[in-house]
């Protein structure tokens, strides 16, 4: 099958690893906004018969998405055979519930307009939590992928004596998994929210894995007051200094600045958003998942609209 990747504005690095990956060519798409604040886009290279996969990471998805939209509307009319959509990092997935009266369940209203624009999508380790899987609210086929894997492997070979450190008790399970591929132990702290940047963690002595470097995994390093407050209880507890780990670095104002002044030796994310701390390449895990979708092996085939 023909196929080609079109990648929006802000992903240049993630883009070239991930259609060196595909070895398929890259679509050039020129936009600028309008005075009146509206998006001018043009699609460069030839579409019509071609699967095209589409990158877009939607960490602030407000400004990205209607674009985006449009793109799709634009690569089925100009011909494509199907338009699927890479989002590294998934927006609009905490609000799974209707808290306070009144409330709009906005990962099932997200859900509903991407399904309705794309053929298929590929993601990385969305917040599912009331939400068992992506097929409870996306109706295309839509595939949830796991970077543990990568950062297992990133901790094995760049941390001597790790020990992974997870910021919560919902955290056990995945924190166990990347412990385990990684090759070392792991212990699992308490979190009490109170609310968005008040956060307090504990559960850490000074007898805990005193001889080994702490390597603290979350799936959203966002505020960095949970990591940050997890650094600190390993400094307190004598530990040498922890080394951050995140798989989406979305970082708020200051969020990078508080963690290395609690005394992190280091922040790694990948590059599911591009920030300065990105040390892990999701191309090959994206890749495979692309590939598949393509091929119809493991889902429903892609039709034509």
């Amino acid at each position: 099958m023909s196929a080609a990747l079109l990648a929006l504005p802000g992903q240049e690095a993630l883009a070239g690893t991930l259609r060196a990956a595909l070895d398929v060519p890259a679509l050039t798409l020129a936009t600028r906004d309008f005075p009146d604040g509206e998006t001018y886009l043009r699609i460069e290279g030839e579409v019509k018969g071609k699967a095209i996969a589409v990158l877009c990471t939607l960490h602030e998805p407000n400004p990205r998405f209607l674009p985006l939209a449009f793109i799709a509307d634009a690569l089925r009319d100009l011909g494509a055979v199907s338009v699927g959509l890479v989002a590294p990092y998934l927006a609009y997935m905490r609000q799974d519930a209707r808290f306070m009266p009144g409330e709009a369940i906005t990962s099932s209203s997200f859900a509903r307009l991407v399904s309705r624009q794309f053929d298929w999508l590929a993601t990385v380790d969305p917040h599912l939590h009331r939400w068992h899987a992506l097929s409870d609210i996306y109706t295309i086929p839509a595939v949830a992928l796991q970077a543990a894997p990568l950062l297992a492997e990133w901790v094995r070979v760049n941390v001597e004596h790790p020990v992974i450190v997870g910021p919560d008790e919902e955290s056990e399970q995945w924190v166990s998994g990347v412990a385990a591929a990684a090759g070392c132990g792991y212990l699992v702290l308490k979190k009490q929210r109170r609310g968005d940047r008040d956060v307090t963690v504990s559960g850490l002595s000074k007898h805990d894995w005193s001889d080994r470097t702490p390597v603290l995994v979350d799936d959203i390093i966002s505020s960095g007051q949970t990591m940050g407050q997890a650094v600190a209880q390993c400094r307190s507890a004598g530990s040498a200094p922890a080394v951050c780990v995140g798989v989406h670095g979305i970082f708020a104002p200051e969020a990078l600045a508080a963690l290395q002044q609690a005394g992190a030796a280091r922040i790694v994310t990948t590059n599911s958003i591009a920030h300065p701390s990105n040390a892990i390449d999701l191309s090959p895990l994206l890749a495979g998942a692309v590939r598949r979708f393509w091929q119809g092996v493991g889902h429903p085939p892609i039709l034509p609209r």
